[in-house]
């Protein structure tokens, strides 16, 4: 048993430790990036969005080792080609972070089969492929983070987003289920479920008085979140801090699903 007393801020670094970020590279999913990176990792991004050159020298900025590649999660083969690249050129493997995900919003008649599986293979199927094919490089060294990027969809219905609902609540199960297995090799699997935050992809709501001000009022916060809102849980999931911690969705959501 770890005595107590060997408790340091060193249960929050992640110096020397190496991350895959699907979609790192745009969005939230560059908070996650910049949040692994402040805290001493170095970061691969596979993203299907061409790298505008932003995102690496912020990571380097802080001292890590920033590695990118365009490819496609949900392409036959890409999620073991990804991992091996991460290992190649980073030298290993300790944490991934699911983060790449698509929400094509529809009424129930005007979302057919074709969006539907273009939602579950990003959403769902790759995530899947993703940490299947982490799991075998980190088994063998048993130890390593996995973090799924949920949703509050993981817990509530959603009009317009039938299928982006059913794959987040699918990737809170899958959470579940594969923490389940690889807790014993010391690989906690974890998610994070962010709430409603101000990026591009909200502008239109943001900028609408009247949607803008639906959400704040289902928000005890009152506020939108921030990216950085999100960059603690990050870390915690990521370091040893969260060792005993596995098989939880953390929601970052300033109380949204208390009201």
């Amino acid at each position: 048993m770890t005595d107590i007393s060997d408790f340091t801020m060193d249960y929050f670094s992640l110096k020397g430790k190496n991350a895959i970020v699907t979609g790192g590279n745009t969005g939230l999913g560059q908070a996650f990036t910049l949040a692994l990176a402040t805290a001493g990792a170095n970061v691969f991004v596979p993203s299907i969005v061409d790298d505008d050159g932003t995102t690496g020298p912020l990571v380097e900025e802080r001292g890590g080792r920033y590695a990118f590649i365009t490819a496609d999660v949900t392409a036959p083969g890409a999620p073991g080609e990804i991992v091996t690249a991460c290992v190649d050129r980073l030298g290993s493997l300790d944490i991934l972070v699911n983060s790449a995900g698509i929400c094509p919003l529809a009424g129930v008649l005007e979302f057919g089969r074709a969006q539907w599986d273009a939602t579950v293979a990003v959403n769902l199927t790759a995530a899947f492929e993703m940490a299947y094919e982490a799991a075998k490089v980190m088994i063998p060294q048993r130890s390593g983070k996995i973090i799924n990027i949920c949703s509050l969809f993981s817990f509530l219905g959603g009009r317009w987003s039938s299928a982006y609902a059913a794959t987040k609540h699918g990737l809170a199960g899958f959470t579940k289920a594969y923490c389940d297995e690889l807790a014993e090799y010391e690989i906690q699997v974890n998610g994070i479920a962010p709430g409603y935050y101000a990026t591009e992809i909200t502008t239109a709501t943001r900028s609408d008085p009247a949607t803008n001000q639906r959400v704040l009022d289902h928000i005890p916060a009152a506020r939108w979140g921030d990216p950085a809102d999100l960059m603690g849980a990050t870390v915690f999931l990521a370091g040893r801090a969260s060792d005993y911690v596995s098989g939880h969705v953390l929601v970052v959501d300033g109380g949204y699903l208390v009201r």
